[in-house]
């Protein structure tokens, strides 16, 4: 039984074989150096399709690298006016944040003493000034001597100056000038976001001492974002503005996006370069500030009769296409016609002889099968 099932296995590996090579020859047959016969089925199973010469525009390019950004304006970090230690940082990176809402708190002593010396001087704002006042009086009806009047003058302008400039402290840190002249004295100041937008940085944690130099957090609005791009040197007088971006982020999608440019730059770093702002063309495009892009502009676009790439056969010397002669018996006759091929883009390749191809069956799709004829 078992030498029975080995022995129809052998027939049937035979017949495939023998299948195939009745497939292959009915797939190729040559008739002369430039025509080819090739059955209906066969040039269907093999996903084989006729097409025409078309219209296509080809496009002359400006390679560029760059980056998404946000305009400065759009920017912002979140920093201190005074040393002291945070208290409270509620957001994390993504969180998205409201112009005006609480971000962060610290604490020092040295908010404390601000306000002490606002007291302070608070206090002796009013005896000065009524010190002030009265020595001027008395100067006027020359019952006090012009040096008396002058130090009260100096003296209570000199508070004066000391009072605004406490008072001027105390609003850039959030505290109210008028809660301290009521005794609340606080420890504690808030933080609050300068802008809308998304928390892209936060620099802190509870408990860690920053300076007035340190940023805490950085708050990104991306509801203008744009293209910084690097233009070399050598190609910067072909860019303008106005004209069209075509771009795409290579470590997140193969998608293209589209901009314009709007602005050139005017002046060349150390490396040769010069920066390109562009815009998108599309507001509701998800992309993040900092992604790496690669991008094309368009310096010049003219428009040619073409036929997709995927037609073209080859050799070391020529490109031919394949029009349809003849359809006989089930059967295609296919002519091998010279190309000559003007400007390329990824898909399509210009048809400069394209007279010899009008109104004429072009095969499109699935000529490598018939590459080695």
């Amino acid at each position: 039984m078992k030498n029975i099932y080995i022995y129809l296995f052998s027939l049937f590996i035979l017949a495939c074989g023998n299948s195939e090579k009745s497939a292959e020859s009915n797939l190729k047959e040559l008739g002369t150096d430039n025509y080819i016969k090739i059955s209906k089925q066969q040039f269907e199973s093999q996903n084989m399709r006729f097409g025409q010469l078309i219209e296509q525009p080809f496009n002359t390019t400006v390679k560029a690298n760059g980056a998404i950004d946000v305009p400065p304006e759009n920017r912002s970090s979140v920093n201190t006016f005074i040393g002291g230690y945070v208290n409270k940082v509620p957001l994390l990176v993504g969180d998205k944040v409201k112009k005006g809402q609480f971000v962060a708190s610290l604490s020092s002593t040295d908010i404390v003493e601000i306000q002490q010396e606002y007291l302070e001087v608070l206090a002796q704002l009013a005896y000065q000034k009524n010190e002030y006042t009265r020595q001027k009086t008395l100067f006027e009806e020359k019952i006090s001597s012009q040096k008396n009047y002058l130090k009260a003058e100096s003296v209570y302008k000199s508070s004066l100056a000391m009072y605004n400039g406490l008072r001027k402290k105390l609003q850039m840190l959030n505290i109210e000038a008028s809660s301290v002249e009521q005794g609340k004295i606080t420890s504690e100041i808030k933080l609050y976001a300068p802008i809308d937008g998304y928390v892209t940085k936060v620099n802190v944690s509870n408990g860690a001492f920053v300076s007035p130099s340190s940023k805490l957090l950085e708050i990104v609005n991306t509801d203008h974002i744009h293209l910084e791009l690097d233009v070399f040197e050598k190609d910067i007088l072909n860019v303008k503005r106005h004209q069209k971006i075509v771009f795409h982020v290579p470590e997140a999608s193969n998608k293209n996006f589209e901009g314009e440019v709007h602005l050139v730059g005017t002046s060349i770093d150390n490396n040769r370069i010069i920066k390109v702002h562009g815009h998108l063309n599309d507001d509701q495009i998800q992309l993040i500030t900092g992604m790496f892009v690669e991008a094309s502009i368009i310096v010049e676009s003219k428009k040619g009769i073409s036929i997709a790439k995927t037609a073209v056969l080859k050799n070391e010397l020529n490109s031919y296409l394949l029009v349809l002669k003849e359809e006989k018996n089930n059967t295609y006759f296919l002519e091998k016609l010279p190309l000559k091929i003007g400007l390329e883009n990824e898909k399509f390749a210009e048809v400069l002889n394209h007279s010899s191809f009008k109104d004429k069956k072009i095969v499109t799709q699935g000529v490598f099968m018939l590459n080695e004829l």
